[in-house]
């Protein structure tokens, strides 16, 4: 299954000089947020509206060696996948260039508007 994370080119970059994905919510709460390709324009809108520079990654989730647990930890009603751990770089499938509307709000790369997987 493929899963999706936001983040900024500068953060990406330096991730692949490291060999590995981190972020800082891994010490805040002990993990990296992300989602379904369904779910991500959700936290795009709310979270990152109007924000450039930024990069939506593609996860194959079989492929990351930390643990995912997928949890509503906010009362969502709704099960988002979160890695308990980086993200080690060759699970990361796809990178695209997550730029933002004229009105600030965001849409799904051609690529995984209809996938479902």
């Amino acid at each position: 299954m493929k899963i999706t994370h936001i983040t900024t080119k500068e953060k990406w970059e330096e991730a692949r000089t490291k060999g590995y994905y981190d972020h800082e919510s891994i010490e805040k709460e002990g993990f990296i947020h992300c989602s379904s390709p369904q779910q991500v324009l959700k936290v795009a809108n709310k979270l990152y509206k109007g924000q450039e520079k930024l990069l939506l990654l593609l996860i194959e989730e079989s492929m990351v060696k930390s643990n995912i647990i997928w949890e509503d930890l906010y009362n969502l009603n709704e099960l988002y996948p979160h890695i308990y751990g980086v993200i080690n770089i060759e699970a990361v499938i796809n990178t695209y260039d997550f730029k933002p509307r004229e009105d600030g709000s965001f849409q799904l790369p051609s690529e995984l508007r209809d996938n479902k997987d």
